[in-house]
């Protein structure tokens, strides 16, 4: 979902019907712009975009790129982790679960923040003027940081509740006879 969010430019868009009974359709992901008058997509923020006054808004968007961007390593290197995990011995599991939580949670809290800064730009930006709305890579951002952050407890919360795996049992040094022999 966090890939998609990034690649799919619908963060914000804005819908309108024409006078001729078609729709006019402006949308804007993390990287393209793109407009049914014109038919493409094109780069943005552009420097054109950036000047005067609009710096703030370009540098908030830009840092949100980032940080789906870091989000996008932060998941990979759990993935990783989690394989790790899953194919190492009993202390790579005991070890791995904590940083595999601190792992999905900075990667949740990255996408939350990344989210927020999109909804304040959304309410606060002159740009989006009444009729533009939150799309759908931003609710795919929503939900993709929530099964994070959900996975991040649910993983944190089982490192330290349960029990630590038990070990072999010793040999014992003499044979056990059966009772009555």
């Amino acid at each position: 979902m966090t890939i998609a969010s990034i690649v799919v430019p619908r963060w914000v868009s804005w819908n309108e019907r024409s006078l001729r009974g078609g729709s006019i359709h402006y949308t804007y992901g993390l990287h393209r712009r793109c407009s049914s008058l014109t038919g493409v997509c094109t780069e943005f923020p552009r420097q054109e975009d950036c000047r005067g006054d609009e710096r703030e808004f370009c540098s908030a968007w830009r840092s949100v790129g980032f940080l789906m961007s870091f989000t996008v390593v932060l998941e990979l290197a759990g993935l990783i982790a989690f394989a790790v995990i899953l194919l190492g011995g009993r202390q790579k599991r005991e070890v791995g679960w904590k940083i595999l939580g601190w792992i999905l949670g900075v990667a949740a809290a990255s996408e939350a923040v990344s989210m927020a800064v999109v909804a304040f730009l959304y309410d606060h930006d002159d740009r989006f003027f009444p009729g533009w709305k939150l799309d759908v890579s931003w609710i795919l951002c929503t939900i993709s940081w929530a099964i994070l952050a959900l996975d991040a407890i649910g993983i944190a919360t089982a490192a330290l509740v349960l029990p630590s795996e038990g070990d072999y049992e010793l040999i014992p040094d003499r044979p056990v006879q059966p009772p009555g022999a």
